[in-house]
């Protein structure tokens, strides 16, 4: 009886050892990422119904007809009673800044795609995923960790509370 209990015993502390590991391997403990919230889903959904629609640089705001990478998340963020200026690079200033590891769904990501500075931004939709008006497809999903986006990352910040 003796063997079986000091066996439960050492069950039980390896168990808390493993999972306070993977914590702070995997950041668990101290990570600053929010659930998903009914906004961020809400806002994810809708962006979601503009899947195709055409990429046109310079799109003017408020049209659905097609969108460049800034009308589209002033688009989406306005149905959520969020104002957003109209290009990426302004709209980098707004929120309070995400560490890459912390992102939540509905936070703005941005990148480099002109070699100089932010020229482009997407919505984080969850599994390493953003949703955006790419100049290629036009709103789609992508993975922010493909060999194309993830060297372009710069910042990301959270506009939606």
């Amino acid at each position: 009886m003796r063997n079986s209990n000091l066996l439960k015993t050492i069950v039980k502390i390896g168990t808390c050892g493993a999972i306070a590991w993977s914590a702070l391997t995997f950041g668990t403990a101290g990570d600053k990422a929010h659930a998903a919230t009914p906004a961020s889903t809400e806002l994810i959904a809708s962006s979601k119904e503009f899947i195709g629609t055409p990429y046109q640089f310079g799109a003017k705001a408020g049209s659905t007809a097609s969108f460049d990478c800034s009308s589209f998340t002033q688009y989406i963020f306005k149905n959520m009673d969020v104002w957003l200026p109209r290009t990426s690079a302004a709209q980098a200033s707004m929120g309070t800044k995400v560490d890459k590891g912390s992102l939540s769904m509905g936070d703005l990501v941005f990148y480099k795609t002109n070699g100089k500075s932010i020229s482009h931004v997407a919505i984080y939709a969850g599994n390493q995923k953003i949703i955006h008006s790419s100049s290629s497809q036009g709103v789609t999903i992508s993975d922010m960790n493909s060999s194309y986006w993830k060297g372009k990352y710069v910042t990301a910040r959270r506009v939606l509370s």
